[in-house]
C-alpha cells in the first residue's frame, strides 16, 4: 500500500503542475502511465484520473476567493455586482465545452485518445504558443480586466476552450491562446482560464463520481485522497508561478517546451512499436 501512496503522490505532483500551465497534462499522464501504474481496478482509474482534479480547482478557489465570492456585506449592498457579472461570463464561455463535452466525450476518446494525436496537438500548438506571441508582440492588450470583457468576447473564449476537447490540446493553453488572440493581457487570459476550470471540473467529477457509484473501499478512498491533497499542494505553487511569470514573460518558452514533449511522446511510442 505504501508503493501505491508513493505512486500516487507522483501522479498528483504532474496533476497539479501540468493542470495550470499550457502544456498538457493529458500528453504527461500518457507518458507517466507508461512506467507508473496504479494497481487498482479500470473503472476506479477513470474515475480517479478525474476527480483528481479536484484538488487543484480547489487550489484555484483559495487563492482566488476573495475574487470569486459574490456576497459582501450589508453597508456595501450584500451583493458584488462586477463579481455577478464575472461569473456571468464564465457560464457563457463554459457552455459550447459543456455542451459539446457531453455529447461527444466518449466518441472523442475513442478516437483522439493516443499517443499519435497528443503527440501532433502538442507539436501544433506549440508552434501557434510561438506564432501568436511573435504576432503579439508591441501590441497593447485591449483587455485588461474581466470587467473589460464583454459576453461575446467571453463566448468566444469558450469557443477556444472547445479545441481542448481533442487531447493533447490543454484546456488552459487553448484558452489563453484563444483569450489572447482576442485582447485579452496575458494575465487576465491566464486569469479567466482559471476561473473557466471551475465548473467544468466540478462538473465533469461529478458525473465520474456518479458514474463509479458512491461505493469505495479504504483503499481507494486513501488513494483518491492522497492524490487530490497533493494535486492541491502543488496547485497552489503552480497558479502562484504562472501568474508571477506572465507579469514579466510571455508563452513562448511553453511553446518549446510542448514541441519538445511532442517529440519525444512521438518517438517513444514509434520506438516502442518497433521493439515490440
Amino acid at each position: 500500500m505504501i508503493i501505491e501512496i508513493l505512486k500516487t503522490i507522483l501522479i498528483g505532483i504532474v496533476e497539479g503542475i501540468t493542470e495550470w500551465l499550457p502544456v498538457s497534462s493529458t500528453g504527461h499522464m500518457i507518458l507517466l502511465e507508461e512506467f507508473i501504474k496504479l494497481n487498482m481496478t479500470e473503472e476506479f482509474m477513470e474515475m480517479f484520473n478525474v476527480v483528481i482534479q479536484l484538488g487543484a480547482i480547489l487550489a484555484v478557489v483559495v487563492l482566488f476567493f476573495p475574487k470569486l465570492w459574490p456576497f459582501t456585506t450589508k453597508k456595501k449592498g450584500w451583493i458584488k455586482k462586477d463579481t455577478w457579472m464575472m461569473w456571468f461570463k464564465v457560464i457563457v464561455a463554459v457552455l459550447p465545452a459543456a455542451v459539446l463535452g457531453i455529447l461527444f466525450d466518449d466518441v472523442l476518446d475513442e478516437m483522439f485518445y493516443n499517443f499519435q494525436t497528443v503527440a501532433i496537438t502538442l507539436i501544433v500548438y506549440g508552434v501557434l504558443f510561438i506564432v501568436v506571441e511573435n504576432w503579439n508582440r508591441g501590441r497593447r492588450p485591449r483587455i485588461r480586466s474581466i470587467k473589460d470583457m464583454t459576453f461575446q468576447t467571453a463566448f468566444f473564449i469558450g469557443m477556444f476552450q472547445v479545441l481542448s476537447l481533442i487531447p493533447g490540446t490543454s484546456r488552459s493553453g487553448a484558452t489563453i491562446l484563444g483569450a489572447i488572440i482576442l485582447g485579452c493581457s496575458r494575465y487576465i487570459a491566464a486569469e479567466f482560464s482559471f476561473f473557466l476550470a471551475i465548473p467544468v471540473m466540478f462538473g465533469a467529477s461529478l458525473l465520474k463520481m456518479l458514474k463509479f457509484g458512491w461505493t469505495m473501499n479504504g483503499a481507494e478512498i486513501t488513494i483518491l485522497l492522497v492524490g487530490m491533497v497533493t494535486a492541491f499542494i502543488v496547485s497552489m505553487v503552480s497558479i502562484k508561478f504562472l501568474m508571477g511569470y506572465v507579469k514579466k514573460h510571455d508563452f513562448k518558452f511553453f511553446g518549446y517546451y510542448r514541441i519538445v514533449l511532442g517529440i519525444i511522446v512521438l518517438a517513444y511510442f514509434i520506438v516502442k512499436s518497433l521493439i515490440v
